[in-house]
């Protein structure tokens, strides 16, 4: 009998990774090419369909082998109509019908589904959260959102949207995250880092003061100030506090409104591990109700770098 196999698309503002998997959360074999958005949507399509045929190819299949694809980005997107909506990530990606295009292309059933929720159901299934009933996933990557399973079934609410809880405005000024000035995104993303650090960087450079991260040339990114603040540079290592510490009023907020027994973290969080996650939990347990905080633990992801390929996989199963 021939293979049968399953393929996941994880779309981000900086890579787009493609993975093949007969089954999960086995990953078979992957590619990955720099997504590039201000190219906008036609040049990242294009490769996704050959790294799918190269994928294929390698193992010496064909499409007829595949079960499905599934397809893993950040919202906004149409989840039923499987289309991408232009996710603040990828702000060229204007109205592209991903599911069609895939479906069409490949002769096979093509899911799309937001990253959190992907992810979510990826941790809760084969990672971090197995055994819990009520967890929360939150991304941390390039931007901020949650997937939020109750009573062991994804939450998806009303209009699909449950978990934007990068949206929420947290202060008055701030960084931009999800088109909103000091929301949580802004304050506890990637996204959010780097604008944060540019803006610390001018000011120690008009002092004179010289750091790590002010002799770096050019655009800085939250990787360089991770970096930098695991080297012991003064204005990085303020920088990962402060985000911790929005971190933690986040989970402050999910604590309290929705009782999780766990909250699962990946991106940033699962690579810094206590520089963030130690000052996140401070705040929590100081700012959430005693009982909802002690009942509740923040960890991170268990699937690691794997996250984004098994959760494109899950979405290509079926959450």
């Amino acid at each position: 009998m021939a293979a049968k196999v399953w393929i996941g698309v994880d779309i981000g503002g900086t890579k787009t990774a493609i993975v093949v998997s007969e089954r999960l959360p086995e990953v078979r074999d992957r590619i990955q090419f720099a997504t590039l958005p201000a190219k906008g949507p036609e040049r990242a399509l294009d490769l996704i369909g050959k790294g799918i045929v190269a994928l294929l190819k390698k193992r010496g299949l064909t499409t007829s082998a595949i079960c499905g694809i599934g397809v893993s980005c950040g919202g906004p997107l149409d989840r039923i109509r499987g289309i991408i909506q232009a996710p603040p990530n990828l702000a060229t990606w204007i109205d592209v019908p991903i599911k069609a295009i895939l479906g069409r292309q490949f002769g096979v059933r093509c899911n799309l589904e937001n990253d959190a929720n992907a992810g979510a159901v990826a941790e809760h299934r084969y990672g971090a959260g197995r055994g819990a009933g009520n967890m929360i996933f939150l991304t941390m990557g390039t931007g901020l959102g949650a997937g939020i399973i109750v009573d062991g079934r994804l939450y998806r609410g009303t209009d699909d949207l449950a978990g934007e809880i990068g949206h929420v405005r947290l202060t008055r000024g701030g960084p931009i995250g999800y088109h909103k000035r000091g929301s949580v995104e802004g304050w506890a993303s990637g996204g959010g880092i780097a604008q944060v650090a540019m803006r610390a960087v001018e000011d120690a450079r008009k002092r004179r003061h010289r750091t790590l991260l002010t002799a770096h040339r050019g655009t800085l990114s939250a990787r360089d100030v991770c970096a930098a603040a695991k080297h012991g540079d003064a204005v990085a290592t303020r920088i990962v506090r402060t985000t911790g510490e929005r971190l933690g009023q986040v989970l402050a907020i999910l604590v309290d409104v929705l009782n999780p027994q766990r909250i699962v973290i990946g991106g940033i969080a699962m690579r810094t591990g206590d520089m963030i996650l130690g000052p996140a939990r401070g705040v929590m347990m100081r700012e959430a109700l005693p009982t909802s905080a002690a009942s509740c633990e923040v960890v991170p992801a268990a699937l690691g770098e794997r996250i984004g390929d098994v959760a494109a996989l899950c979405v290509a199963v079926g959450l």
